[in-house]
């Protein structure tokens, strides 16, 4: 009588161990997965990040480049919605607050009262900065944050890119022309950002 229970006993502590030794295997499998999870969000998050930054500086210098071979301004202007769309939330949020109105404010009034004391050159960073803060929310938020915004900046990036290709006179023109490289790089990166936001929001 004393073995058979001393046997069930044993039965016991070893299922109570499988138990155990089977939970533990279950939560390190699950740690594993959390940690691998963590690491390709953050992956991700760090990628879309570098590239919203690289796209935003990219098209705000192209759009202040002295000399570009882009000769009409409504190439230069298609930059301003890419920069309200791709433009990183602490910029975007910096400027369509206070500190963004008033620029505007000031802005306008020179342009209204002092035509000639507002040059030429500020007239797109000024139109820039009365967008983001005039923008209504469903723009300023759901459709930048949306794959819509993406689909707007790839289509604007698409069309930089072929006619700036056709003003070089052919994509070999474009990497060894004067400025031409840098214009490339620069346009390149305008399509990076959209291209990776669009396919993560697809799979």
């Amino acid at each position: 009588m004393g073995r058979v229970d001393y046997l069930a006993m044993k039965t016991e502590e070893e299922t109570a161990a499988n138990l155990i030794n089977s939970d533990l295997n279950e939560f390190v499998d699950a740690a594993k997965k959390l940690v691998k999870d963590a690491t390709m969000l953050g992956g991700l998050s760090f990628g879309t990040s570098f590239l919203q930054w690289a796209a935003s500086i990219s098209a705000i210098y192209l759009l202040i480049l002295d000399r570009t071979n882009w000769k009409t301004k409504m190439l230069t202007t298609l930059l301003v919605p890419y920069i309200f769309l791709t433009l990183p939330y602490v910029i975007f949020n910096f400027f369509r607050g206070d500190f963004g109105k008033w620029i505007a404010l000031i802005s306008i009034t020179i342009r209204l009262f002092c035509p000639k004391h507002f040059p030429d050159w500020l007239e797109i960073p000024a139109a820039l900065i009365l967008l983001l803060v005039v923008a209504p929310s469903l723009i300023a938020g759901t459709v930048r944050e949306s794959w819509v915004g993406a689909v707007i900046c790839l289509i604007i990036a698409c069309y930089l890119f072929h006619e700036h290709i056709k003003a070089s006179d052919g994509f070999r023109n474009a990497l060894t022309q004067k400025h031409g490289l840098s214009n490339t790089i620069g346009i390149v990166a305008l399509l990076a950002y959209p291209v990776w936001t669009i396919f993560f929001n697809i799979f």
